[in-house]
Parts: C-alpha cells; structure tokens; sequence
C-alpha cells in the first residue's frame, strides 16, 4: 500500500504518520456503517487543528507580545538608522535583545511553532491527493477491478494509453512498465482513483470484457466520494461543464460553491486573524504589502479550487472554518486577559532559566529596564575604544561580576587590579 505514498525525505515519514490516523477514522466510520471520503477529510482536519492548537495558542500570544514590543524596537531601529559600523551594530542587537528579554520572550519564538506546523499541514495535502494510498479501506474497493485489469492481456499499454488520453495526475507518476505486481497494482489503483466520471466510460472501451466489474466498481466509489451529490474526485470545473450541457444546473451549482465558500471562508479568516504591526520603519510599504496578500489569498484559493478535486477544496473549506472558530474564541480570549502578567510570567521563565545557565542577574538588569520613553539619541561613543556607552556598561557589569568572584591575593584579584589601572589611564 505504502509504495504509491508520498516518499518526500521530510514529508514522506510525516505523511504516512498522518495516513494512519486518517485510515483510522475511516475504519471507526465503517464500523456505524458510515462510509465516506469527504466526511473523513473534515473529521481529520478537525482533529488534526485540534492537535495543533496548543502551537497556535503560543504563536498568537508571541504576536500579541510582539505588537506590544513594536514602539520599543522600532525606536531601537530608528536610533541606528544608517549606522553600519560593527560597535554600532553591536550596540543594536544587544538592546533589541534587552527588549526581549524584557517581555520574557524569544527573537526566535514565532518560527519556532511556524516550523513545526507548515510540514504537518503539507504534508496532510499530501495525503488527501492520494487517499488509497493510506486508507486501505478505500483502496479495497478496487481489488476485484485491479485483478480483473491485471489479468487482461496487454493490459499495460492500455493503462499507459489511458493516462495518456485522460491525462491523469498521479504523484508519483505511474509507470506500467516494472515488472514488479505489488507496484503495478498500485499504480493502477491511484489511476482508477484519480479518474473522474468521464474517465470511467473510457475505461470500459479499453476492457470492454470487464464492463459489469467496472460498473460495481464505480458504484461503490462513487458512493464513498460522494461529499452532496458531487464526486470528490472530479474537479468543480469538470463537473460544471459535463452537467451544464447535460442541463444539470443544481450540480453546476453545487461545483461553484465549492471556490465560492473557499474564498469566503479564506477572507473570513484573514479578517479574524490579527494584524501583525510593522516591523521595521516602512509602515506604508508594510502595510500595503500585507493588504496585498490578504486580498490575494482568497483570490488564489477561489481560482485553484475550480482545477483541484472536490476532496482538496473540501479540506480547505474545512481548514479554513476550523482556523476561524479558534481564532475567533482566542480573540475573545486576548481581549480578557491581562498581558502585564504575561509579561510578568514570562520574565520569570526567562530568570530561572539565566541562572540555571549561570548568568548573572546583574549583568542583564540595566538591559531589560529599557523603555521607549528612554530611547531618543544613541549615546556618544568612547573614541579610544570604539564601544558605545552600552557596551562599556554591560563590560563593566561583567567586570564586577568577575571581580567579587576573586579571592584577595589570587591570579584573578591581580588581574583585576592591572584591568582596573588600565581602565583608569584609558580615561584619561
């Protein structure tokens, strides 16, 4: 079964993980007799969120934080503005650090949940692109066609023909010319699978000896991606133009609210979701920028879901009312709570884990006092050493530090007395 999944290095592992939890709910709905492709595609985006949420709980805080923090580190941006010089550089990156470590929370916070989720949510595509490849309940359906196919004569080329002028879309591709039977068979299964409606009439011309077998093939398959009368495996394009000319409007209908609700869906989304403050000095630029991808998102997903199977615009539907539903409880959320004791918390995280690591308090103290109303004009630079005052400040914590470590009459404590007189004489 596992030969025609995804094998991506990364995805592929990731996939098949989240193959067998979509076979699973697919096997617990067959056991109430309730077989479905399109409801088990919204069951599992529904756990799947689900499982998620506590990542998404933490990144929707990490940008309320972070919009928070903006006016600070905007000012930071703003004070080395043009400031290309290493001291300068310097000096910039430890106080933005210092404002991180203010609000108790990481420069790196954000990518972190972001890495963990977009492999999980590509590679659930995958595994809706091709079902029989995970849900070996959907792909029992096809055995007795497949045994039937695979014993016709010739049967190889027919099915390398008929992909050809059907122009099915297998990933990976299917190759009838192995020899091994495992391979072929499953090649043969992601092509009946990935075929639509039409697709089946020309089956029965290229083995018109198997007419009756792909007759109750068809019945079965239809019936298990039948999602409101419309075939999950037909694109809303290709349904609307077979039934527009057979004068079908209500399945035409029924295609072209598939993109409608995708799009709807989408911008309702988009609207719940909060919008991150710019980052950096460009306000206009920024905000332009993200507009821009706000109305173009929906457009993309309006327009793809006209050429994708019903089953991938199913699952964006369902991901996207599921995004929705959080976002609006987490809003609600947000606007009740307290983000000073946040902050406040996350300050004592970040503490305990400084002095777990052995860093000094002290050697931070002057950083995370760092205010807007405090930053106006960078302070001046020390000529002679080409460090700014903050730099020389944190140095001089960090000397201190060292200093009551010494014992009176050690290594160290004469080193200090030798660092102290060269300090002395730099100054003047």
């Amino acid at each position: 079964m596992l030969l025609t999944a995804y094998n991506g290095a990364i995805l592929g592992p990731i996939a098949k993980v989240l193959g067998w939890v979509m076979n699973g709910i697919y096997a617990l709905m067959s056991m109430i007799g309730i077989e479905n492709v399109g409801l088990s595609i919204i069951i599992f985006t529904i756990v799947i969120y689900a499982i998620l949420f506590p990542l998404t709980y933490k990144q929707q805080k990490f940008s309320k934080l972070s919009q928070k923090m903006q006016p600070e580190l905007q000012a930071i941006q703003k004070k080395y503005n043009g400031k290309k010089d290493q001291a300068s550089m310097m000096a910039m990156q430890e106080e933005t650090q210092a404002v991180y470590e203010k609000y108790g929370v990481s420069m790196m916070g954000s990518c972190v949940q972001m890495l963990i989720q977009m492999p999980l949510l590509f590679a659930l595509y995958r595994v809706f692109l091709n079902v029989p490849a995970y849900v070996s309940g959907v792909k029992n359906n096809f055995s007795a066609l497949v045994d039937g196919i695979m014993a016709t004569s010739g049967y190889q080329d027919k099915m390398t023909q008929l992909v050809t002028d059907l122009r099915v879309m297998t990933q990976p591709a299917a190759d009838f010319t192995v020899s091994d039977p495992t391979a072929l068979s499953n090649s043969i299964v992601d092509v009946l699978y990935k075929m639509n409606s039409n697709g089946w009439d020309t089956l029965k011309s290229a083995f018109p000896s198997l007419t009756d077998t792909i007759n109750a093939t068809y019945d079965t398959v239809s019936h298990v991606n039948n999602f409101l009368g419309l075939n999950i495996s037909d694109t809303p394009w290709q349904v609307m133009t077979s039934n527009f000319a057979s004068h079908n409007f209500l399945f035409v209908v029924l295609a072209l609210l598939v993109p409608i609700v995708s799009y709807l869906t989408q911008v309702l989304n988009i609207k719940l979701m909060p919008q991150a403050a710019p980052s950096n000095g460009n306000n206009e630029n920024d905000m332009a920028a993200q507009q821009m991808m706000n109305r173009t998102m929906p457009i993309f997903s309006f327009v793809m879901c006209f050429t994708v199977p019903v089953g991938l615009g199913i699952y964006w539907i369902a991901g996207a009312v599921v995004r929705s539903v959080q976002q609006f409880f987490l809003n609600k959320h947000f606007e009740k709570i307290n983000l000073e004791d946040i902050i406040k918390k996350n300050q004592e995280k970040a503490k305990k884990k400084r002095e777990k690591m052995g860093i000094a308090e002290n050697q931070i103290s002057n950083a995370a006092k760092i205010n807007t109303r405090q930053i106006n004009e960078p302070k001046k630079e020390d000529k002679k050493s080409g460090m700014s005052e903050a730099q020389r400040e944190l140095e001089l914590e960090k000397a201190n530090a060292a200093k009551a470590k010494a014992k009176a009459g050690s290594m160290a404590a004469k080193a200090n007395m030798v660092r102290d007189f060269n300090e002395k004489n730099s100054r003047k």
